[in-house]
Formats: C-alpha cells, structure tokens, sequence
C-alpha cells in the first residue's frame, strides 16, 4: 500500500516518515520543496515537488498513485501568513486544492492536518464540532484548505493538532522547549505570555495518531493533541525545571506586550475524547514530552 507524505521536512514529516516506513504494510513517498533533508535515507522515496503547481502535483501522484496522501506541508508561521498572505493562500489552499483534484483522479484515501487557529479561542477547550472563526490569515487559509477536503469525492480525514513540538534535523525554525531551553542556557532574559493556553502536543504523539487515523481509514475530523492545558508561561518554568536552568530569567507578560501582525486565540487546546475513544490514541503528559525531546537533543 502506497503512502504519500507532502511537508517530509518538517517537524512532523521528519516523524511520520520513519513511522510509515518501518510498517511492511505500507511502500512510502516522502515528498517536500527541495533536497531531501530527512536524517535517514533509507526505507522510502524522495520526491523533491513544488504542490504550488498543479502539474507538479497531478505528475506526483500519476507517477505513484498512493493509496493514502498525508498532507502535512503547509506554510505555518502565523506572522509570515499574515506578512505575504499571497504565499499562504498558494501554499495552504492553492496546493491542496491541486493535490485533491489530483487524488480524486486515483481515489486516494487523504489525510489533512489542520490547527487550533481556526478558532477565536473564547471557548476552548475545542470538539471537533466547534464552529471555526478564524482570528488570522493563517487560520482562514486552513478554513479553507478544510472545506477543499470536505467538498472534495474523496475519503478524507482532517486532523487538527496544537502547538506541535519535538526535534528534527535542521529544522529552520525552533518551537517552545528548544527556544527556552537555548535562551536560558546562554543566560538571556525572555519574556513569555501567561495569558493564553493551548494543550501541547508532542510531535511523536501527532505522528502516532496520524497513522492510527490512516491504519484504520477513518474519516470525519479528529483533535489530536495534548491532553494538559498549560500557557506558554508554565510550558517555560516546566521546561526550565526541567533542565535545571535558571525560571528567574522567564519573565511573565500579557500578549500585548508584543506587537505581531497576527492575532492569536487567547484560549484553544483540544477536547481529544474521540480519538482516545475511537482511535484509542494515548499522549504523553508534558513532563514525559520534556523527557522524550531530552534524550533526543542528547
């Protein structure tokens, strides 16, 4: 069985990957902008494609014709999508608008994987029921890219996650423990919201339930995250604790402190009954998270 992995770079990319690859059951195609910067190159095929052109992506699927597309590429940076909204729309929607036209053609089972910001965030903790009210670019953008998938013939899945983070190999950008963790140990001063939750989610926890969604074909929207709501701020002094920095660095701030050019939800994170009940997707707690992401740095 085919498997189709876009955004195999990335932080999740970099886990799904491996993931797929050591199942006998499924032949992978990791595919992403670019050279192959995964730390294994073995057990899988590298496509180097451009989704932002329907003829790359209708050529991607002709060549293999997966089974089962993971969607995981996506422009994410919240101030970037709100800064250059034309490449977030051709990245986010435009792209998975040719890979769904694309997939129809093979009647590929897809799998999209969306985000907390599609909510205002007054009423969190979310279901997956929860109506959308997208606060920024980034969120509208994935509003969109969803209802592609849901309007599409296809047999879909869309799973939303929070505040992803993990190691990978030359990643570009940091997440939340290894920004901390970087900022302390080099003695810096670094100011942390307080005033927003989300319910974190561990990378490997997000590739896990990624494929038990795919394993057993299910379709609908699932929440997969986190289950503890925690704010930046205790994500900070947690992490600081733990590798027994110095939390009298961590300064507690309001989210108007920073002037950013996207607006965030104050309060998301996940409701994740049905994945646990359905799936029987198990997280980590944060501390276990902390511990995972440790031994990896090491």
């Amino acid at each position: 069985m085919k498997v189709l992995i876009t955004g195999s770079n990335g932080l999740l990319g970099q886990h799904l990957v491996p993931l797929f690859a050591q199942d006998k059951q499924y032949e992978v195609i990791a595919a992403c902008r670019g050279v192959n910067r995964l730390p294994s190159q073995e057990g899988y095929t590298y496509e180097p494609v451009n989704l932002r052109n329907a003829v790359s992506a209708q050529q991607l699927l002709e060549k293999h014709r997966p089974d089962v597309i993971i969607h995981a590429a996506a422009m994410t940076q919240v101030d970037e999508c709100e800064r250059n909204k034309e490449a977030c729309w051709d990245t986010n929607v435009a792209a998975t608008r040719y890979l769904v036209q694309a997939a129809e053609k093979y009647n590929a089972y897809f799998l999209f994987l969306s985000t907390d910001f599609i909510f205002d965030g007054l009423e969190g903790p979310y279901a997956e029921d929860a109506p959308a009210n997208p606060l920024s670019y980034y969120g509208a953008s994935k509003v969109a890219a969803e209802r592609l998938v849901k309007n599409s013939k296809l047999s879909w899945a869309i799973v939303r996650t929070v505040l992803v983070y993990g190691t990978a190999v030359d990643m570009q950008r940091s997440n939340i423990i290894t920004w901390v963790k970087n900022n302390l140990q080099q003695g810096k001063k670094i100011k942390v919201v307080d005033d927003q939750w989300r319910t974190p989610t561990l990378v490997q926890d997000l590739a896990e339930g990624c494929k038990l969604v795919a394993d057993k074909r299910s379709t609908g929207v699932y929440h997969i995250s986190g289950r503890e709501m925690l704010s930046p701020y205790e994500m900070a002094v947690q992490t600081a604790h733990f590798f027994k920095l110095d939390a009298r660095l961590i300064e507690k701030v309001n989210a108007k402190t920073f002037v950013q050019p996207a607006k965030r939800p104050a309060k998301t994170g996940f409701v994740i009954d049905k994945a646990v009940q359905e799936l029987g997707y198990q997280p980590h707690s944060f501390a276990e998270g902390l511990e995972i992401v440790a031994r990896e740095i090491k």
